[in-house]
């Protein structure tokens, strides 16, 4: 179910109304007795109370007096994350249409509540049976406020609807969503844009001799699939294309390196890249930006069998490198070298790749950031950074030196597949950047691609982290052009 939002220029009286004001002094007072008005300004200095809640028998009226933050983007994060607690009271209150009375709000703070609450009413409920109990109640969003645009509400619409779409993407279990789905859903996505796609099936990829795709997906009896999504707009910015990769392990075992306990539980997240790339493609082709943008996606299983590669195979790869594997574990970063080297014949402008890689980068900042790490980039960079900070999808850089090359360094091979104890998030970054000869950079999103608690707005299961940040991005170069 996706949440409808419109944009009105008066909220009906009899319909459910949440006010949201920065001081007592803008609380409509045509809308609230003498009475109520007296308590609200009682209760909220001296007992620092900030939401009220009025039963009208035929509606709810609710206020929340929102304390500004000096970081607008923070702030705006904030305005998110407040908008995750209001569709909890919403749905529980079993409200169906709400409206959002924002007046003396920025355009782009209304919006930020907005978007928060659109993400966070969110369910993968495909496979429950007991439909009643189990659906958000809300479903219409009326939102006035002078300073927001029929456009802004336009794109709202798209960045949130390919946020869900790629959630739901990760959600599905693989006994649906294995790579040759993945590249049919992919197709419906393009369809939908008038974006080119073209998926190279097992043949095809044999013939291009992708040596790291075909090594992982050896222990599947899926086929593999190589998906090449692309936006390409006769009044693009730039000559060069902007490239994204995404890792499509639809499932990993960890393969004869098989994973232990409950560590398997939600790989089917392992694709989360993927999901990423292909909302994103979406997202830009739909809001029809002036941008040249290129989506790859390697996608397989990882799984055993009598056939399933191992540790000590040595892997020629599409460019024609060897790699000796250490750890069928590692199959994300033997996927994705195929796809950085075939992203060379397009001689992009940058690369960005997205990838739930290492456990490493997950344990060091959890699902609160994106690592991030990369070469020749260093605008580009900060342009990703500001675009982390606006979405929420923050990003921490970690160093990129060449002393961890050493650490990936094989004696039977050009490289290993995996790094030693130390700095394992990095060491995968740099096997990768072996595969490029372009502005890069490489960002691990296994902390915050899939949270097991609910996370605010980012909900439980699936977060499609990684589609607003590469839209914002996209949509500042094109900014900066014109």
């Amino acid at each position: 179910m996706y949440t409808s939002i419109q944009k009105t220029k008066v909220i009906k009286s009899n319909i459910d109304t949440l006010y949201l004001v920065k001081s007592l002094k803008e609380i409509a007072v045509n809308t609230f007795s003498d009475k109520e008005l007296a308590f609200i300004k009682i209760e909220s200095k001296k007992n620092k109370k900030t939401s009220f809640s009025f039963n009208r028998f035929t509606h709810w009226d609710y206020i929340e007096i929102v304390k500004n933050k000096e970081n607008h983007f923070h702030f705006l994060e904030s305005l998110r994350i407040l908008a995750d607690k209001y569709v909890g009271i919403f749905n529980e209150t079993r409200i169906k249409t709400i409206g959002i009375h924002s007046e003396s709000f920025k355009a782009d703070e209304s919006l930020a509540f907005a978007e928060g609450m659109i993400l966070a009413n969110y369910q993968f409920n495909k496979y429950k049976t007991d439909k009643d109990n189990n659906f958000n109640t809300l479903q219409n969003i009326f939102i006035q406020n002078t300073a927001i645009t029929a456009s802004q509400i336009d794109e709202l619409k798209i960045i949130t609807k390919a946020t869900l779409t790629a959630r739901t993407l990760v959600n599905e279990p693989v006994n649906f969503m294995n790579a040759t789905q993945l590249s049919k859903e992919i197709k419906i996505l393009a369809k939908e844009t008038n974006a080119k796609v073209e998926i190279f099936g097992k043949s095809k990829i044999e013939a291009l001799k992708m040596g790291g795709l075909l090594a992982v997906n050896k222990g599947s009896i899926d086929p593999p699939t190589f998906s090449i999504f692309e936006w390409s707009p006769k009044n693009a910015i730039n000559e060069k294309p902007l490239i994204f990769v995404g890792k499509g392990v639809v499932y990993d075992t960890g393969g004869l390196n098989i994973k232990t306990a409950n560590f398997m539980n939600n790989m089917k997240a392992d694709m989360g890249g993927a999901a990423a790339v292909a909302g994103s493609i979406f997202a830009i082709a739909k809001a029809k930006l002036p941008i040249h943008v290129i989506g790859l996606v390697p996608a397989t299983d990882n799984r055993l069998n009598n056939n399933a590669y191992v540790s000590g195979d040595i892997i020629k790869m599409f460019n024609g490198m060897t790699v000796e594997v250490l750890n069928t574990d590692a199959e994300g970063r033997m996927i994705l070298a195929d796809a950085l080297a075939y992203a060379q014949k397009y001689k992009p402008e940058l690369v960005i790749d997205l990838a739930t890689l290492t456990g490493a980068a997950a344990h060091a900042i959890g699902k609160y950031g994106i690592v991030a790490m990369g070469s020749k980039n260093e605008d580009f960079l900060n342009d990703l950074k500001i675009s982390g900070e606006q979405t929420g999808e923050r990003l921490v850089e970690f160093p990129f030196w060449e002393e961890y090359e050493e650490l990936i360094k094989s004696d039977i091979a050009d490289m290993t597949n995996l790094g030693g104890p130390d700095g394992g998030a990095i060491t995968a970054g740099k096997f990768l950047e072996k595969f490029t000869d372009y502005p890069y950079i490489h960002l691990d999103i296994a902390g915050p691609a899939l949270v097991e608690k609910r996370f605010n707005y980012r909900g439980i299961g699936a977060t499609g982290v990684g589609v607003r940040l590469l839209f914002d991005f996209a949509k500042r170069q094109v900014s900066k052009q014109q």
